[in-house]
C-alpha cells in the first residue's frame, strides 16, 4: 500500500499555504473529501490481507486525525486574521472629541394638531381617537350618505382586501367624522367632542396629499344653535392665528351629514394675505338621521358639527404655499420649526 506520510506533508503544506478559507476548503477537498487522496487509501484495504490491513487503517486513521487538527488551526488563524484586518478598518480614536446629538424639533402638523387641542380644551372639548381602518357604515351610512355618494367611489376612496361584518370592504376612513359616531354611541349629551387625526383619499397635489390630517369637532345638546357654531369657530380663528383682524364668514353648502350646511371662510384684515377671503372648513347643524345614527333623539337633541384640515391650516399660520413640503422629510424646510 503507497505510503501515507507524502500525502500528509503535501496536505500541511497546502492547508498552510491557503490565502482564505475558501482556499482552505478546497484543499480539504483534495486530501480529506469523498474522492480525496486520504480516502482513496481507505478503500484499498479490502484488498489487503488482515494485519496488514489492521496496521494500514490505524496510519491512515491516524494521518486523517493530524490532517484535521492542521485544518482547524488553519481556520483558526484565518480568523483570526480577518477579525484583526477588520478591526483595523474600524479602528477608532477615542481620543477625538465627541459629536453631539443633532437637534430634533416638533413637526409643524404636529404644533398645528397640539394647538387646536389646546385651544378646544380650554372650552371644555374632550379629544377623541379612533381606527383609520373603517367599515362602511361607520364612514359613510351612519354619516347619511347613500350608496351613490362620490366619497364612495374607487376614485376618491381607499378600500383594503378585508370585509366588515356586513361583508362590504374595509375603507381607509376618508375623514375623521365616524369618531362623532363612535363617540356619540359611547357617551351621553351634552357631547362636546373634536377628533383630530390622518385620513385618507386618493388625491395628490400641491395643495393635496393621498394622506392627510382633519380635526373633527361636535356639540351636541338640548339648546344648541348655530349661533353657537358661529361663535365658537370665529373665536378658534382668532386664536388660532392669533389676530383679532380676521373675519369669518359662512356661505350655504351642502354636505349629506349637515342640515343647514355652510362653508367657513375667513378673511384677513393685515399681512401678507389682506383683504383674501379663504375658505377653512365645512360645517352645519348635525343631520337628523346622523343624531339618529348617534343613538339620540333628534326631536330632543340637536348640534353642530365642523371639520377643518391641519396641513390648511398650518400652511396659511406659517406662510407655506406646497402641502407636499410637509412630507418630504427635507432638513432644511423642518429646522425652521425646530
Amino acid at each position: 500500500m503507497q505510503d501515507v506520510e507524502p500525502i500528509v506533508a503535501r496536505a500541511l503544506a497546502e492547508f498552510a499555504a491557503a490565502p482564505d478559507p475558501a482556499s482552505l476548503e478546497n484543499a480539504k477537498a483534495r486530501f480529506l473529501g469523498k474522492s480525496g487522496e486520504l480516502t482513496a487509501l481507505l478503500k484499498t484495504l479490502g484488498k489487503l490481507a488482515p494485519e496488514a490491513r489492521r496496521s494500514a487503517g490505524a496510519a491512515i486513521n491516524a494521518a486523517k486525525e493530524r490532517l484535521e487538527q492542521a485544518l482547524e488551526r488553519r481556520r483558526a488563524e484565518l480568523a483570526s486574521a480577518r477579525l484583526e484586518a477588520r478591526l483595523a478598518e474600524e479602528a477608532l480614536d477615542v481620543t477625538l472629541p465627541g459629536r453631539g446629538r443633532g437637534r430634533g424639533g416638533v413637526h409643524p402638523i404636529s404644533r398645528t394638531w397640539a394647538r387646536i387641542e389646546r385651544i378646544f380644551g380650554s372650552i371644555g372639548f374632550d379629544v377623541a381617537d379612533g381606527p383609520e381602518l373603517e367599515t362602511d357604515w361607520y364612514n359613510f351610512t351612519a354619516l347619511n350618505n347613500p350608496e351613490n355618494h362620490p366619497a364612495r367611489s374607487m376614485q376618491d376612496t381607499f378600500y383594503v382586501d378585508l370585509k366588515d361584518p356586513g361583508g362590504l370592504p374595509l375603507v381607509l376612513r376618508t375623514h375623521t367624522s365616524p369618531m362623532q359616531v363612535r363617540y356619540a354611541r359611547m357617551h351621553r349629551p351634552p357631547l362636546k367632542v373634536i377628533a383630530p387625526g390622518r385620513t385618507y383619499r386618493v388625491d395628490s397635489d400641491a395643495t393635496h396629499s393621498p394622506m392627510f390630517h382633519q380635526v373633527e369637532g361636535l356639540w351636541i345638546d338640548e339648546d344648541v344653535s348655530f349661533a353657537d357654531l358661529k361663535g365658537v369657530f370665529a373665536d378658534f380663528m382668532r386664536r388660532f392665528f392669533e389676530s383679532d383682524d380676521i373675519e369669518v364668514r359662512f356661505r350655504p353648502s351642502y354636505f349629506p351629514f349637515t342640515e343647514p350646511s355652510a362653508e367657513i371662510d375667513m378673511k384677513f384684515d393685515s399681512g401678507p394675505l389682506k383683504g383674501r377671503w379663504l375658505e377653512i372648513s365645512g360645517a352645519g347643524q348635525v343631520h337628523p338621521a346622523v343624531v339618529r345614527n348617534f343613538g339620540l333623539d333628534p326631536e330632543r337633541y340637536i348640534g353642530f358639527a365642523f371639520g377643518a384640515g391641519l396641513e390648511r391650516l398650518t400652511m396659511l399660520r406659517y406662510g407655506i404655499d406646497d402641502l407636499r413640503l410637509f412630507f418630504d422629510g427635507d432638513l432644511r424646510f423642518l429646522r425652521q420649526f425646530a
